[in-house]
């Protein structure tokens, strides 16, 4: 069920998904290798803001940036990736609409 494209969008709905991203992510080297360096973060940086919307909202930009990774994200989650964009709006982030 593709929740978020079906209810208002809530920060804490939206927290949650960039979460499931964060993990979908750490659980991919070359992701987390790209993200590590398109963000600057290091391993211990995203544990000490997981819980920051700022740093949630740049993960879910990222995965927004890769078609590829999007993709195969929303088809392990059973999301659409305009869940992930309402996700983004939620939390303010760039890649929204």
């Amino acid at each position: 069920m593709d929740f978020l494209a079906e209810s208002a969008t809530t920060r804490l709905i939206a927290e949650t998904v960039a979460l499931k991203c964060l993990t979908f992510i750490a659980g991919t080297p070359e992701a987390l290798s790209r993200f590590l360096t398109a963000s600057g973060a290091s391993a211990e940086m995203i544990r000490e803001h997981a819980d920051d919307p700022g740093f949630l909202s740049a993960v879910l930009d990222f995965i927004l940036s890769d078609d590829d990774l999007l993709t195969e994200f929303c088809g392990a989650e059973s999301l659409s990736a305009r869940s992930i964009h309402l996700a983004s709006a939620a939390l303010g982030g760039a890649a929204c609409g």
